[in-house]
């Protein structure tokens, strides 16, 4: 099927988009515990700024972008036709609702892109934090862990990325930043949840200092 002018377009803003943030950031990928694969995996990360989701996928090789979706907030990435299109077209985002409402599964669509083969970049604060550690993880990512207990789960810890976009500030301003992959880790047998998320949590913020 010959390409549109939309397909190039998406092509193209994918291309300035990874020379811009590597610019304005280095974005420098540290695979200190696992090496990068094109295999399934979750990835879960601290979150403190927007621009977190643009980090760690510039951080990922080619290849690995291609399989691999963020998941992102629904109210926030389609607030405008473009940042939409932005997220969709360009990185290809799964959305979800920070809105609970009963007659919806928050993990559905992050369940049907992992029946579908992808992988998932995930941010279990479910939120942005302003503190030095995260926030307590929500339950999302050991419900997605039972579910698919074959896959690897990577933390991954986000430096630096919060001082791009300091908050209140519409200019980004360049700072080295890097995203430090960590040792996979799986729910061990009998493991209670609160349990899991405090060593999931302990796991990323062990890389603050690799």
């Amino acid at each position: 099927m010959k390409p549109t002018l939309l397909d190039w377009a998406t092509t193209l803003m994918s291309y300035f988009l990874l020379g811009l943030i590597r610019v304005l950031t280095g974005s420098q990928a540290r695979w200190w515990g696992c090496p990068p694969k094109a295999e399934q995996r979750i990835y879960f990360a601290n979150h403190q700024s927007h621009a977190d989701l643009v980090m760690i996928w510039a951080a990922l090789p080619k290849e690995l972008r291609r399989s691999v979706r963020a998941v992102a907030a629904r109210d926030y990435w389609t607030k405008s036709p473009f940042r939409q299109w932005l997220t969709s077209a360009v990185f290809n985002v799964i959305y979800v609702s920070r809105e609970r409402h009963a007659d919806e599964d928050p993990l559905e669509p992050l369940i049907e892109a992992m029946n579908a083969g992808d992988s998932l970049i995930l941010f279990p604060e479910g939120t942005r934090g302003y503190a030095d550690e995260p926030q307590a993880f929500k339950a999302g990512l050991y419900n997605l862990a039972l579910k698919f207990p074959e896959v690897e789960l990577v933390p991954a810890w986000i430096n630096n990325v919060q001082r791009v976009m300091p908050k209140g500030e519409v200019v980004p301003v360049p700072v080295l930043c890097s995203v430090t992959f960590g040792v996979p880790m799986r729910v061990l047998p009998g493991e209670e949840r609160q349990d899991f998320l405090a060593r999931a949590r302990s796991a990323v913020i062990a890389l603050r200092d690799v």
